[in-house]
């Protein structure tokens, strides 16, 4: 095992006042997960409350989600995930926070999450974040008290993308806007477009297209780094 890596997923299951259900996106956490454990790295889960966390796109005719749903070790760690100071910042080379609607209601103003990922990334870890994952970074402050993502080439789910699926007025905030507001230089493809930014130890991708292109980048920064828990 090459060290040990960390998904974020969301414990948020209702889309804002509709009748409709959200959680985290299961190709955003799937497909880093594939590229991730073959390239050698061990996958741990982390939820704002523990435990079953709801699902979002469950597409069980991509390969590459029936692999992890139907993978019993990894699915009986993600159904316990773990609560944020059950984990030991310490035992990781880098953090992912996954995608799905659910992620702009419970993570920004969960400080443990953040703290987590703080920790991480001073340590030399790495961050990543995919979608709406990157909520997770909104709050994300560094020791000298300074934003992670300010400064720094920064992606995320687009204003553009989220207008395309009618919930611009149903989310609390459009991403977009918010990672601007904390300094962030903001970059972005055309709508679904696989498009990941890396900028050092902080790599960002746009949307679900984009959960493979994560994964690669992240084994790419590590191995250069040669990071170690």
């Amino acid at each position: 095992m090459k060290g040990r890596i960390l998904f974020v997923i969301s414990s948020h299951e209702k889309l804002g006042d509709t009748d409709k259900k959200t959680g985290y996106y299961l190709s955003e956490v799937a497909h880093p997960w594939k590229v991730l454990t073959e390239a050698g790295y061990e996958i741990d889960f982390v939820s704002p409350k523990g435990g079953k966390c709801p699902v979002d796109g469950f597409d069980l005719e991509d390969s590459v989600n029936r692999e992890f749903w139907e993978n019993n070790a990894i699915k009986s760690k993600i159904d316990n995930s773990m609560k944020p100071f059950e984990v030991d910042p310490e035992d990781y080379v880098a953090i992912h926070y996954a995608g799905g609607h659910g992620t702009v209601w419970d993570f920004p103003e969960n400080e443990a999450i953040a703290e987590l990922g703080a920790k991480i990334y001073e340590k030399g870890g790495v961050v990543t974040a995919v979608c709406h994952g990157p909520s997770g970074l909104l709050n994300l402050k560094l020791s000298d008290g300074s934003y992670l993502v300010d400064g720094k080439k920064v992606n995320a789910f687009t204003n553009e993308e989220e207008k395309a699926m009618e919930l611009d007025n149903v989310v609390p905030f459009l991403l977009e806007d918010e990672l601007k507001k904390r300094g962030a230089d903001f970059q972005k493809a055309d709508m679904w477009a696989e498009f990941t930014v890396t900028d050092g130890r902080l790599i960002t991708g746009q949307n679900p297209q984009s959960g493979t292109k994560i994964g690669k980048e992240l084994v790419t920064v590590l191995e250069n780094l040669k990071v170690t828990a």
